[in-house]
């Protein structure tokens, strides 16, 4: 009794597997970074209308007076400063500020993206453990039968019951289940790393997956939630946008910009200023201040074509995101119809092959019957027995394959992310948090820490084995 509760208390359901690949895998948590320095571009474009602060100072000694020079100083300093505050720019910072809001939304809608591929794998990860590990256990299943026959019929040879013939057969028939069990623990060892690392942790008495929510009735209905709800369609829509306001902002550089200012400066001689006449002049005029503030206007009449030729080229680039965003709607159409077809079959697959599971068994028991009475040979026996051990690998592998194409379905629909499958990973990472905290910083000295890594390393992780769990064996 406590040992099952102790094995119950480990078992990882789907849900607990993607919340670990949700909290650190790096594929998502470097997307998430990469979205927050898209998020940065904002400020970036936000700081070209601005005020600027500049100030300067210097101090110069004169090694050399001119010969013909009475007044040259000898030592100066001066410091200056300036303020400037755009007025008007021709509505080039403007579009730049839209275009790089649009693609901060284009960027969150490709980490959703990121989010569903992402789970999509550990989904397929997780069900080829589970798949894997039912055909070890019916290969294992097999061969332990295969050597019991062995025996049975090498016990029957010595009493001349049968003949070496069917000892050899039977010898032949447990080298070859001897030969699929081993390539079959070799693909669970590689599942089981695949699901390491995408989970990051080695996959422990896998549950049975639940039910998929909100599978669709029919290839139409799919697609028309999928053109609305995929992200890579949102992407590819927002950044096509995003091209539209390049467009104008690099029409805004033929406009005329204008600006404020005020500046001073600051000269101090030093004492060194020496006048026409004599060795020194009055103390004010070793100082010299001055103040100044006033209104810019820059007319651009020639720039040697350059605002012509990047108008082009974002009108080009532009056409480019028009033509990709029907290339990407494209895809995810027949993305989606693929997996609908994929999954109906899979489910067809199942029901099929269950049917065939249940008459090669109900076979196997009938050719064994009629062995014991001398109508079916020993090779009869072995046919039967490979054919049930096919009959329940196709199953377990329609019932893998039904799985995820469902969730692929899922997924190419909008519908396989964080929010849509009660992932128990706490609160969930939201990309408008970091955006709406630096969208409108200002100071330039507002650093964020040193970054850290947030995914988690498998170099610790154990070398894994093939071993299963007792009771694998009916599919």
């Amino acid at each position: 009794m406590s040992a099952a509760m102790a094995g119950a208390a480990h078992a990882e359901t789907l849900q607990g597997a993607l919340a670990k690949a949700y909290r650190s895998n790096p594929t998502l948590t470097g997307a998430r970074a990469g979205q927050r320095a898209t998020d940065e571009n904002v400020p970036i474009q936000k700081a070209s209308g601005r005020p600027a602060l500049d100030a300067t100072g210097s101090y110069s000694e004169s090694i050399l007076k001119p010969t013909i020079s009475f007044t040259s100083p000898q030592r100066t300093l001066n410091a200056s400063a300036q303020l400037s505050v755009p007025l008007y720019a021709g509505g080039s910072v403007r579009n730049s500020v839209k275009a790089a809001r649009t693609r901060v939304a284009a960027g969150q809608a490709d980490l959703r993206g990121t989010e569903a591929s992402v789970f999509s794998q550990v989904v397929a990860a997780y069900m080829d453990v589970i798949r894997n590990s039912a055909v070890v256990a019916l290969n294992q299943a097999n061969v332990r039968a295969l050597e019991v026959n062995l025996q049975a019929t090498g016990d029957r040879f010595e009493v001349g019951d049968v003949t070496r013939t069917d000892v050899a057969q039977s010898e032949s028939r447990l080298a070859l289940a001897r030969s699929e069990l081993q390539g079959a623990e070799a693909n669970l060892i590689t599942a089981r790393e695949n699901y390491i690392a995408l989970v990051g942790e080695a996959p422990d008495n896998l549950e049975p997956p639940p039910p998929l929510p909100g599978l669709p009735a029919t290839p139409d209905s799919a697609v028309q939630v999928a053109l609305k709800d995929n992200p890579d369609i949102l992407a590819a829509q927002k950044l096509r946008e995003a091209q539209q306001f390049d467009v104008r902002a690099a029409k805004g550089t033929v406009l005329p910009t204008v600006s404020a200012f005020t500046q001073a400066g600051y000269t101090n001689y030093l004492d060194t200023l020496n006048s026409a006449g004599g060795s020194g002049s009055a103390n004010g005029s070793q100082i010299n201040k001055q103040a100044s503030a006033g209104v810019q206007l820059n007319i651009p009449f020639y720039q040697g074509g350059r605002p012509a030729a990047q108008v082009r080229r974002n009108q080009a680039l532009e056409s480019q995101a028009m033509e990709q965003e029907i290339e990407v709607e494209r895809g995810v159409i027949a993305q989606t119809r693929s997996a609908y077809a994929s999954w109906q079959a899979s489910l067809e697959s199942i029901e099929s092959n269950q049917k065939a599971v249940d008459a090669a068994n109900l076979s196997l028991e009938g050719v064994r019957a009629e062995n014991s009475v001398g109508s079916r040979t020993i090779l009869d026996i072995l046919n039967a027995e490979q054919e049930a051990v096919n009959a329940k690998v196709q199953l377990v592998t329609a019932r893998r394959n039904a799985y995820v194409a469902g969730f692929s379905l899922l997924a190419a629909m909008g519908h396989a992310e964080a929010d849509d499958l009660n992932l128990e990973a706490g609160t969930l990472y939201d990309p408008m948090v970091n955006y709406d905290r630096v969208k409108g910083k200002w100071f330039d000295w507002d650093f964020d820490p040193a970054p850290r890594v947030q995914s988690t390393r498998t170099v610790d992780s154990p070398a894994q084995n093939a071993n299963v769990a007792p009771g694998l064996a009916q599919p």
